[in-house]
């Protein structure tokens, strides 16, 4: 068995385990909180590879799933410097997620850590498969646990948040098969490497109008997940509702789902789509910048105004990705993971405040700074963080963003620094209110974090402060991995060879790119 697989393969294995322990003993999070470790330290081992390889695959895996007349469908797994550290940001933060539900999650546990486990399941096979069906399953995977944990667990009208986020990310979904049936149609594989191939040495030509549907196909899906505007309101209420550890990953890791098809797929399989439809995305990504930030100024609920902040910052990721241009790629894949850190640390920060008041009404709160001084400054490191300090995670990606849009058409880059600013803004403003001043008889007794809440937090904070100060242990193999991107994005109809009637043919382009994926 190869490492990938081993990393792939132990959150499943420990979730048919965990099925199979004693309901009402400690070993369904025992199992569950060892599976997650083992396959956090698993895929530590991914990391060498990945690097030395720079953009070409690595750790790959690559064997027959299905073989019938008509239908060939390989498990091709493979890692590169984009999806490398997405799927360590999983790996990290699922055993912490399960960590928290030890104390937060007080019936069904033994359900609940099963879901997560099958949760993490579906997110790394997302990151790491090489073949479209394949990738389109594991996203359902990923999606089904979600729904069952906001439905199952969440608060107040959790039944209707949990079917908006599932028919939401469903009818995206069928867009999603759409495209990739008919690419299999036109390629006759599924294999995303096969397909790349042969889109490069010719042997498979798309004109502009199918990269457009094709694009248009994977954006449905990808644009739902993120959330891109105006498809973002599942968000509110699912973030809102859920169970802390539920929300915790959905920020963190699950919304970069969508970011990474569109960086992966949308982009090197339908480039012509891609650049065409690139001026209206940016433009829909700078309102949702401005609108999530201007929303978050209005909230009264410390969770609503996160996930409004979630909405502005995911904003900065498909802006980047549609700047093409290196700084602008280069900044929303490590925004992807310093997003994935701070809002992560936000909501669970949150979760801690919920689970001691029994409130998220900021106007409940006040003055907790003095009975929790940790928990105030844990919530001020990430808050910090969230809104792009220098020295802390989000600045980095942030900044390059802004330099890529800058580069692309200068007035995005205005616009987009205007959600930086609103930023700064709402959470400076729920932070005052929240934790400064003088503590009411209500709050004076709070308790601050225990040792056991810091164990989660901790990590947190240290991997804020290493992204925002040792970039280079992450830029290279981004660089490496998404220069290729654009690279590919090159390719459009002028591939193609045109042939008129009573002419002859007529190469618009004869001098053919050299092919990046190999196996």
């Amino acid at each position: 068995m190869s490492l990938l697989t081993a990393v792939l393969l132990m959150p499943l294995i420990g979730f048919f385990v965990v099925l199979f322990t004693p309901r009402k003993s400690k070993a369904p999070y025992g199992v569950a909180l060892l599976a997650s470790l083992v396959t956090f330290f698993l895929s530590l081992s991914l990391i060498g590879p990945a690097i030395a390889n720079g953009a070409r695959f690595s750790s790959v895996v690559d064997s027959q799933w299905i073989d019938s007349p008509g239908l060939q469908i390989r498990l091709h797994l493979g890692i590169d410097g984009i999806n490398l550290w997405l799927i360590l940001l999983t790996t990290l933060l699922l055993p912490l997620g399960i960590w928290v539900s030890e104390s937060m999650i007080k019936d069904r546990r033994k359900t609940f850590f099963a879901l997560l486990l099958l949760f993490e399941f579906g997110l790394i096979g997302v990151f790491c498969a090489l073949d479209l069906f394949v990738f389109y399953v594991f996203w359902e995977v990923a999606l089904v646990p979600m729904y069952l944990m906001v439905g199952g667990w969440g608060a107040g009208k959790r039944g209707s948040a949990a079917v908006k986020f599932f028919v939401y990310t469903m009818l995206g979904s069928v867009f999603m098969l759409g495209s990739i049936i008919y690419l299999h149609s036109q390629a006759g594989t599924f294999d995303y490497v096969e397909i790349m191939n042969a889109l490069q040495s010719g042997r498979l030509t798309l004109t502009a109008t199918q990269q457009l549907c094709l694009f248009l196909g994977f954006l449905a899906a990808f644009a739902v997940k993120v959330p891109i505007f105006p498809l973002h309101t599942w968000l509110p209420d699912t973030y809102t509702l859920a169970p802390t550890p539920a929300t915790f990953l959905l920020a963190a890791v699950m919304s970069k789902m969508g970011a990474y098809g569109l960086i992966r797929y949308s982009l090197t399989l339908a480039p012509g789509g891609a650049h065409r439809c690139a001026p209206w995305i940016a433009a829909l990504a700078i309102v949702g910048i401005v609108y999530g930030a201007l929303i978050a100024l209005v909230q009264s609920n410390i969770k609503r105004l996160i996930a409004y902040s979630s909405i502005s910052h995911l904003g900065f990721i498909v802006l980047g990705i549609f700047t093409f241009r290196q700084q602008g790629a280069d900044g929303a894949v490590y925004q992807m993971i310093a997003h994935g850190l701070s809002t992560g640390a936000l909501f669970l920060l949150a979760g801690y405040m919920e689970q001691r008041r029994g409130s998220m009404e900021i106007a409940d709160f006040g003055g907790i700074a003095t009975p929790a001084p940790g928990l105030a400054t844990a919530f001020m490191i990430a808050l910090l963080a969230s809104i792009g300090l220098p020295v802390l995670c989000n600045f980095v990606g942030e900044f390059l963003v802004l330099q890529g849009a800058a580069l692309a058409r200068f007035s995005w880059a205005v616009w987009a620094a205007l959600g930086v600013i609103l930023s700064a803004a709402y959470m400076l403003w729920m932070y005052q209110r929240a934790f400064l001043g003088k503590a009411t008889q209500q709050n004076a007794s709070m308790a601050d974090l225990s040792r056991r809440d810091w164990i989660p937090v901790l990590p947190l904070i240290a991997l804020m402060v290493w992204l925002g100060v040792y970039t280079q242990s992450f830029m290279p193999s981004i660089s490496s991995a998404t220069s290729h991107v654009l690279e590919l994005t090159g390719m459009n109809d002028t591939y193609r060879v045109r042939v008129t009637p009573g002419s002859q043919p007529s190469a618009l382009r004869t001098t053919p790119t050299k092919v990046i994926y190999v196996r």
